[in-house]
């Protein structure tokens, strides 16, 4: 498995790299910035994962991850943004445009083997075959991906509706959102990522950060399954 590290910060780069060669990936590519970065995936560099810092000169890392997300080839790849920055707008921000997660500096060992074991552990949140769900549904790969299309943006819109109402006190309101997601899920059969938002369904009161967490890992999911249906059908 190979994992990119965009850093402009040399040392920050070195120490982060030290710390996934840790954890035992040791097949480690690097990249000054996020142009550099980008220019290496347009060239055909297909990392597992990605780790890439959010303020960079001439592309940010919010730009970087923004081109991964609008392109079919790299588009369910996870890119974990990393900050010195911790505040909860940023934070929301980074899981609104698509990042698998979210890493404050200076980095923490135990922070750096979790997003790894998450992005690596296939069965975390497992999910039906779009060649079944196509089936189930009674529709063509076209219809299918314009789901998975609508639906990523109503996830990504959900973390800041669902903190707004958290906010505000309202959390009847934010568990009908919750429950809309869980719907969702099950129609597109995303079973791994439905069981996670039952979870939070369950608990007897909302917790704003497992929330978040949880509709990153769903944003993933939903990338992944667009991703494979583009595969399945010949789109890429």
């Amino acid at each position: 498995m190979k994992v990119l590290v965009v850093d402009d910060d040399v040392v920050s780069r070195m120490v982060l790299m030290h710390l996934i060669d840790s954890c035992g990936v040791h097949d480690i590519v690097e990249a000054e910035d996020g142009a550099a970065a980008w220019e290496q995936l347009e060239g055909g560099l297909r990392p597992s994962l990605c780790f890439c810092d959010l303020r960079m000169p001439r592309l940010s890392g919010m730009e970087l991850l923004q081109k991964i997300r609008s392109d079919s080839a790299l588009d369910a790849m996870p890119l974990v943004l990393v900050s010195s920055a911790n505040d909860q707008d940023t934070v929301r921000d980074a899981v609104q445009a698509g990042a698998a997660g979210y890493i404050v500096k200076p980095f923490q060992p135990e922070q750096v083997r979790q997003h790894i074991d998450a992005c690596f552990d296939v069965s975390a949140l497992p999910a039906e075959a779009p060649r079944d769900t196509l089936q189930r549904l009674g529709i063509d790969g076209e219809r299918l991906l314009a789901y998975l299309t609508g639906f990523q943006g109503q996830v990504g819109a959900a973390g800041e509706q669902v903190d707004a109402l958290l906010a505000r006190g309202e959390p009847a309101q934010a568990r009908q959102q919750l429950e809309r997601l869980h719907l969702g899920c099950r129609t597109l059969g995303l079973h791994g990522a439905e069981a996670a938002m039952m979870d939070l369904l369950q608990a007897s009161v909302l917790d704003g950060e497992q929330i978040q967490g949880a509709l990153a890992a769903l944003a993933r999911s939903v990338a992944q399954q667009a991703h494979l249906l583009r595969q399945q059908d010949g789109m890429d």
